[in-house]
């Protein structure tokens, strides 16, 4: 009994116990405040660790980079040592990439390249090509300027290969771009580019600075520079024709290398070499000359269907000379226009980039037609500048298409006479040409008189066919249905090449051939008419027939891919001189006067001079030679 009352006091003070801890857990139970504080405090603990041990972590892995990255860099810069010796320096440098540095003026925008130090890019900003994209002479390495030289530790180094350090400043308004290959910070060779304000020409000077020591004084330093031609007109055969290599030497000669697949040529004393594009071009030009210059030229059209995106490829390598172990060349470079007007101005013989013709031809166009056409052109449209220059030149020309035709009709008149004179002296050869002979003296005819406009037309003709090709000035200018005069026009476009004449129907030539067969039938007719048919002398009337057909068609051929520019010139030129023909032949020539003029001065006894006197003893004792054989 006392078991079991004893069992129900222990489980009674037990529950008393319970209840008591129970009471006194709740009693010292936090608050909610004293629960966000304890939570936020765990959180801060948490953190803390968790960057106690990210902090860890880098302190480890940049120890591990650092070492890596030291051992990797020692390895690198004694390659780089072993590679370029003294030049490893460079390599070192912030510079070492392949960054750019962009400069422009009005007229240019250029690209440095750290690498190599030289124009990566040259942006002419104020011209677009045939379909309308900026003109870039120097781009997506179309170019090379290199230095190849060797150094006293035996090495053979390029400059296109290092990296040179860029810095810009100011002269004035002009920008000085410097770019330094660096041997250390106070012994480099600098590329030295100053840009001028509104100027296509800019100063070039290469110089060392305490490399006496570094390069190898003897061995050879030779700059070369190379450019692929960018294609830039619509005609990439027509382009490449006026694309070309030329340069000046010797003290103010002038020359250029020739159109084949391959011109190369060696010249001494080279003041300038000019990579020109038609109607762009890339001058470098020298203070002092290069003593001699390898050049070379390669034409990279083989096929005008499939070769459209460059017209050719020119290389020049020029030797540097040292001084005391330095080098010091003050240059040039020019990136522009192949426009007459803007390089005579320089005074250092550039107008001879532009092809105007050589002695007489040359002078027509420097001192008459250039500047009359920018007489004209500057105030009226370019089309009508030259329809007005032609007229010009017609007029200038008419006193002598006037005495051609007063020739040809005195000849036409003559010829009832000759015939005579032919049949009656048929035996004899000597004496029907002394007889004829002295009618055309009696007369005051000379069949070659109709010969006369031909020869003094030539030096026009052919200053002209120069003129238009390199008038910068018709560049995309229009006239009438013609978009370019200094292109091709086209009013149809063909499915299918025809050799020598493209892939295009080009109206202004038509009209050109045209209106020369006319002026032909007038004149070859003309000719035709009054030239008799001698005995064992072959039949010019039917060469100048030949000829009257065939020289339109030519024309047609050979002007369908030329500038419309000259076109139109032939166009009228032909027009007018018909014009002026039919006014002599209608309103200004009578044959019939003509005819009673030449039967008085017949009648004239005709004083002969002193070389007539002798041709004619020379013929009679000819003639007398002649009988006294046939007597034996």
């Amino acid at each position: 009994m006392e078991e079991k009352k004893l069992d129900i006091n222990s489980i009674i003070g037990f529950a008393l116990i319970f209840g008591i801890l129970m009471y006194m857990l709740w009693q010292n139970q936090p608050t909610p405040e004293q629960v966000a504080e304890q939570e936020k405090a765990k959180q801060e603990q948490l953190a803390a660790e968790e960057k106690a041990k990210v902090q860890e972590d880098v302190i480890q892995t940049t120890a591990e980079d650092f070492s890596k990255e030291a051992v990797s860099d020692s390895i690198q810069l004694t390659s780089l040592k072993n590679k370029l010796g003294a030049f490893a320096y460079s390599s070192t440098l912030p510079s070492a990439s392949n960054n750019e540095t962009i400069i422009e003026n009005d007229l240019l925008q250029l690209k440095f390249s750290n690498k190599g130090g030289f124009l990566s890019e040259v942006k002419l900003k104020n011209f677009v090509n045939y379909d309308s994209i900026p003109v870039y002479l120097v781009k997506d390495n179309n170019a090379a300027f290199n230095i190849n030289f060797g150094t006293t530790d035996s090495r053979i180094l390029n400059t296109q290969d290092l990296y040179f350090e860029p810095t810009i400043t100011k002269n004035g308004e002009n920008t000085i771009v410097s770019m330094k290959l660096k041997v250390s910070q106070d012994r480099f060779l600098e590329y030295r580019y100053e840009i001028k304000k509104n100027e296509y020409m800019m100063d070039f000077t290469i110089r060392s600075q305490g490399l006496d020591q570094v390069i190898n004084s003897s061995q050879a330093i030779n700059l070369d520079w190379k450019i692929k031609t960018y294609r830039h007109a619509r005609s990439v055969a027509y382009e490449n024709r006026y694309t070309e290599l030329i340069y000046e030497y010797e003290d103010g000669k002038d020359n250029y290398l020739g159109q084949s697949e391959l011109s190369e040529s060696t010249e001494n004393d080279v003041t300038y070499v000019a990579f020109k594009q038609h109607f762009f071009t890339s001058i470098l030009l020298a203070d002092s000359p290069f003593k001699t210059a390898d050049l070379k030229s390669y034409n990279l059209v083989k096929d005008e269907e499939i070769d459209t995106v460059f017209t050719k490829s020119f290389e020049a390598k020029l030797p540097l000379e040292l001084a005391s172990g330095e080098i010091n060349k003050t240059m040039n470079w020019y990136f522009g226009p192949s426009d007459y007007k803007i390089l005579n101005a320089y005074d250092r013989n550039l107008d001879e980039v532009v092809p105007l013709g050589w002695g007489i031809f040359g002078w027509i166009n420097r001192y008459v037609f250039i500047p009359t056409f920018g007489f004209l052109s500057g105030f009226l449209p370019y089309g009508f500048a030259i329809i007005v220059m032609t007229i010009l030149v017609r007029i200038v020309m008419s006193p002598v298409t006037y005495k051609s035709y007063v020739s040809q009709a005195k000849m036409k008149v003559l010829k009832p006479e000759i015939a005579e004179i032919t049949e009656k002296y048929k035996d004899n050869a000597m004496k029907k040409q002394q007889e004829t002979m002295a009618l055309y003296s009696k007369a005051g005819a000379s069949p070659m008189a109709g010969c006369l406009p031909a020869l003094v037309q030539l030096p026009v003709f052919y200053a002209l066919f120069q003129f238009f090709p390199s008038a910068f000035d018709l560049r995309q200018k229009s006239f009438l249905w013609a978009e370019d005069l200094s292109s091709y026009d086209t009013i149809a476009k063909l499915p299918f090449h025809i050799p020598f004449y493209g892939d295009h129907v080009s109206l202004f030539p038509i009209l050109a051939s045209v209106a020369i067969f006319f002026y032909m039938q007038m004149t070859t007719g003309q000719q035709m008419a009054s030239q008799p048919t001698q005995e064992g002398m072959p039949d010019m009337s039917k060469m100048m027939k030949y000829m009257m057909y065939f020289s339109p068609l030519m024309m047609l051929f050979f002007f369908n891919n030329y500038a419309s520019g000259l076109s139109l010139y032939y166009f009228v030129s032909n027009l007018i001189t018909i014009g002026i023909m039919l006014v002599i032949k209608n309103f200004i020539i009578d044959e019939d006067k003509i005819h009673a003029r030449i039967q008085e001065n017949k009648k004239k006894p005709k004083k002969e001079n002193r070389f007539q006197k002798k041709m004619k003893e020379m013929m009679e004792q000819a003639e007398k030679q002649k009988q006294s054989q046939k007597r034996k």
